[in-house]
Order: structure tokens, then sequence, then C-alpha cells
């Protein structure tokens, strides 16, 4: 499976009771295949999503009154993520909750890119989502799912001169 995703207080169900357990599978493929290797992962998250209709219906407004918007909803659930880092976990985790706690819908699915650094002590992004989520509890108290893209390490833009868009300072100066 090109993404692994984690269910935590019985979200699962959820997505079954509302019929959505497939066109969440085929969202989340359908993510992953269109962003491999691209470098402009928004741009193309929110087309996949309009696309297989998670823009359709409804606010998209984390908010009243503030931009701060869930990347899809569709039948009382909310898309969240962000692939920059997987760090997002605890922003995306918070938005999700604030629109649970409103009753905007019954559970969330936050995807993240499960790229971590080589050096990372935590064991697998599985491992420390899981264990993330179970420790952010009666924080995070809402039905989640985790879907950890394998999608490549998050690539840097540089400029010309491959120095990342700062000045390096040369002999000449």
């Amino acid at each position: 499976m090109p993404y692994d995703i984690i269910y935590f207080r019985k979200s699962d169900e959820i997505l079954k009771k509302k019929r959505l357990v497939k066109d969440v599978q085929a969202t989340l493929a359908y993510i992953e295949e269109l962003l491999y290797g691209a470098l402009y992962k928004r741009e193309l998250t929110n087309i996949a999503l309009e696309e297989m209709g998670w823009r359709e219906s409804g606010t998209l407004n984390v908010l009243d009154g503030r931009r701060y918007q869930y990347k899809g909803f569709k039948k009382g659930v909310a898309i969240e993520g962000n692939f920059a880092a997987y760090e997002y976990i605890l922003e995306g985790l918070f938005r999700l909750q604030i629109g649970f706690d409103k009753g905007q819908f019954e559970t969330g699915i936050l995807f993240l890119n499960g790229f971590r650094g080589e050096k990372s002590s935590y064991g697998t992004s599985r491992d420390l989502a899981a264990s993330e989520v179970e420790q952010l509890y009666p924080t995070i108290s809402m039905p989640v799912s985790i879907a950890l893209f394998d999608i490549g390490q998050p690539q840097l833009i540089t400029d010309e001169e491959g120095t990342n868009g700062v000045s390096v300072p040369t002999d000449e100066q």
C-alpha cells in the first residue's frame, strides 16, 4: 500500500457507517500517485480532493471570520494535512479537534509525509504517530485517522546558484 493509515478511537467504524471506506482509500491512493516526486504539493492536493468530491459540500472554514480551512469535507468527515513535515501532526490534530468539538463533523483524517530524518531515535513514523495521539489524550479526544504517505523526502527549493535563496558571501564581496 502506498500509504499507511492508522485508525484511532473507532474512526474506522465511523467511516464504515458513512460508507466512505472505499472512497477514502481511492482518494488517498490518488493523492499518493499524484504527489510522488511533485514539487508543488498543496495545489495538486487541492485539485485531487476537488476531483474526488471532498471540496464541494459545506464550509471548509476552521474558525468563523478566519481564512483557516480544512483541506476537504464530505459526509461529516473532514480531511486535513500537510506534506512539508511530519511535525504538522500537532497542528493538524488541533485543527480537527476544533471542528469536532463544534459538531462540524464526526471524524477526521489527517495526512502527513511519513518521511523523518534517519537520525530520529523515535522509531517508525507509524509508531511515533500512534504514541503521540495516545499521549495527547484527553486534549485530542476525537476519532481520527492518520494517513502517512511515502512521497519522498520533502524538497528544498534552491535558486540558480544552489544557495536556498540565501546570499552566500564570496571572496569578491
